[in-house]
């Protein structure tokens, strides 16, 4: 039974052998110099314009939350769509309400102004 999981272990091995070995040889042949630049947080090749420790608002967080919570929502469309029609009408049917309550839900952050930057 375990000669099942010889190939997907030794693949495993493979990819963290790799991986690790990525960071060995960048560790021991890498340039060690340090300079001040080098200590700063990096956006993108520029200087930072303002401290990377300041405080994000709470509309911040709150639109974060909600796009997680609706992006989330796609991962359950891709297997409804795959299975659409062996699930028949009682598939749309669960899926239609399931659409409906999260767009009452986007309805109601929208109506709250949760989806405001102000």
């Amino acid at each position: 039974m375990l000669e099942q999981y010889v190939g997907a272990s030794l693949m495993l091995l493979f990819a963290i052998g790799i991986a690790g070995g990525m960071v060995l040889l960048t560790t021991i042949l890498g340039p060690k110099r340090y300079f001040p630049d080098k200590a700063e947080p990096f956006e993108c090749g520029e200087s930072p314009l303002v401290s990377p420790r300041q405080r994000f608002s709470v509309k911040f967080y709150l639109v974060a939350v909600l796009f997680i919570l609706f992006d989330i929502e796609a991962v359950f469309l891709f297997p409804w769509a795959i299975l659409y029609k062996k699930l028949g009408m009682f598939g749309f049917v669960e899926m239609f309400l399931f659409l409906l309550i999260l767009g009452v839900g986007l309805l109601y952050v929208w109506k709250r102004g949760g989806l405001d930057w102000e």
